[in-house]
């Protein structure tokens, strides 16, 4: 699914990487806890959580995650934008929670990753 369409679905806005718009993304994970992030071990995934600070981008930069949701209509500061967009990180922003983001997500072709 590109990023172009999870933007679309998820009523979102892409707050820095939109150069990767036409990224296509394979699989999801929705967490909450850095702790299971930082067990995964698949490329080319998206993580849709509702931290939004900057332990999530360096989790992010760990697990070598490109492309992140923040969902429940969390605010991310400018340092958090500034972060990301350095560790060319995609990140987008929705007012969904996670449950419905989720489920739009895999209603509409995404893959889990597990």
């Amino acid at each position: 699914m590109k990023i172009e369409k999870i933007v679309q679905l998820l009523d979102a806005k892409i707050l820095c990487g939109h150069h990767r718009i036409h990224d296509e993304i394979s699989k999801a994970f929705s967490s909450d806890l850095m702790s299971d992030v930082l067990t995964l071990d698949a490329d080319n995934i998206l993580l849709v959580s509702g931290l939004a600070n900057v332990q999530l981008i360096r989790t992010a930069e760990v697990a070598d995650i490109h492309y992140l949701v923040i969902v429940r209509n969390k605010k991310v500061t400018k340092d958090i934008i500034e972060l990301a967009t350095k560790l060319n990180i995609v990140l987008i922003e929705s007012p969904f929670s996670m449950f419905k983001a989720s489920g739009i997500l895999f209603a509409n072709g995404l893959d889990p990753l597990f």
